[in-house]
């Protein structure tokens, strides 16, 4: 039963591991990129002016480097779950073992 609900718990966490890395996907290809092709436009002369300048002065003073954080948490939230999943797999192991000793021990107390 127990690696039943191990075994449950590792393919949600796996999907949890998917929507985070598709999120990164969305993040890049959905708002960096575009944005990325909007400055490019805009330094290639789409647009000109005061308001230009300004446009290119936010986006890459405030714009950029929030992106930047939001896959910055969404990569450390990646890598927390996946120390988590070490830990509980480890755990599991040491637990495993330390009934496999116990049920030695008994065994040998059983053959007395």
């Amino acid at each position: 039963m127990e690696q039943l609900l191990l075994r449950l718990a590792e393919q949600v966490l796996d999907q949890v591991l998917q929507q985070f890395s598709q999120q990164l996907n969305v993040v890049s290809e959905q708002v960096l990129q575009p944005m990325q092709g909007t400055v490019s436009l805009v330094e290639g002369g789409a647009w000109r002016g005061v308001g230009a300048e300004a446009f290119k002065n936010e986006v890459a003073s405030i714009f950029m480097p929030n992106t930047g954080v939001v896959q910055q948490l969404i990569g450390t939230q990646q890598q927390n779950l996946n120390k988590a999943r070490e830990i509980i797999k480890q755990a599991d192991q040491t637990a495993h073992q330390a009934v496999q000793d116990l049920d030695n021990v008994f065994g040998q107390i059983a053959a007395f």
